[in-house]
């Protein structure tokens, strides 16, 4: 869904596929962190005044945030907040690092840009990502992610090709079709697309999702 919405002055998220839940394993798992990360602020501050923005270096703070779930970061345009999901740490530090660059390149494209309205993932925060070290960097990334199943409350339809969406929560932001959106406009927002809230069916009332 992240794909299809406008660029938010409050807030961007990356969000990933729902991929096929890890098999067991009897190692022990790490212990999952929660609050800001006093390190890897001090590192988000020194790659983002690197770049010659030092007002906005003074300001960073990386937080984990326990609450997200599939989602592997968010950036925060005004209050320069980068949240992390928790799980990270189970995968690798390479991934963390990855992840951490991704949504402070968000910061900066959005910072740069100042009042003007920019695309989440568009030209200014390709740039910012080669800047900050990732270059080619990809909108979306599968992570194996443990999912919590929780039942899907909320549906969406499409208007045009009456694509249906489940949602946990409900959208509170436009969102468009992203099949849609891609086949007729490039892949950008387009409000000809723009999802609908539909009666959930008695099929998808008994199903769960993460």
């Amino acid at each position: 869904m992240s794909r299809n919405l406008p660029f938010s002055r409050q807030q961007l998220e990356l969000f990933f596929p729902a991929p096929d839940p890890p098999a067991p394993s009897d190692a022990p798992l790490p212990v999952l962190p929660a609050g800001e990360d006093a390190d890897l602020t001090g590192l988000s501050r020194r790659l983002v005044a690197a770049l010659g923005l030092h007002d906005l270096a003074k300001r960073v703070v990386v937080l984990w945030n326990p609450r997200l779930r599939t989602t592997a970061g968010r950036a925060y345009r005004n209050r320069a907040v980068v949240e992390l999901n928790p799980q990270l740490v189970r995968i690798s530090p390479e991934e963390i690092d990855r992840t951490l660059r991704h949504e402070l390149a968000h910061l900066v494209a959005a910072h740069r840009a100042g009042r003007r309205r920019i695309p989440a993932h568009g030209r200014e925060w390709r740039i910012a990502c080669s800047e900050l070290g990732i270059p080619g960097e990809s909108r979306c990334h599968d992570l194996p992610f443990q999912r919590r199943p929780q039942r899907r409350r909320f549906a969406y339809v499409c208007p045009v090709c009456q694509h249906r969406l489940l949602r946990v929560r409900r959208i509170k932001r436009a969102a468009a079709c992203y099949h849609c959106c891609r086949a007729h406009n490039q892949g950008r927002f387009d409000a000809r697309f723009q999802l609908i809230e539909a009666r959930l069916k008695e099929s998808e009332v008994a199903s769960r999702q993460s």
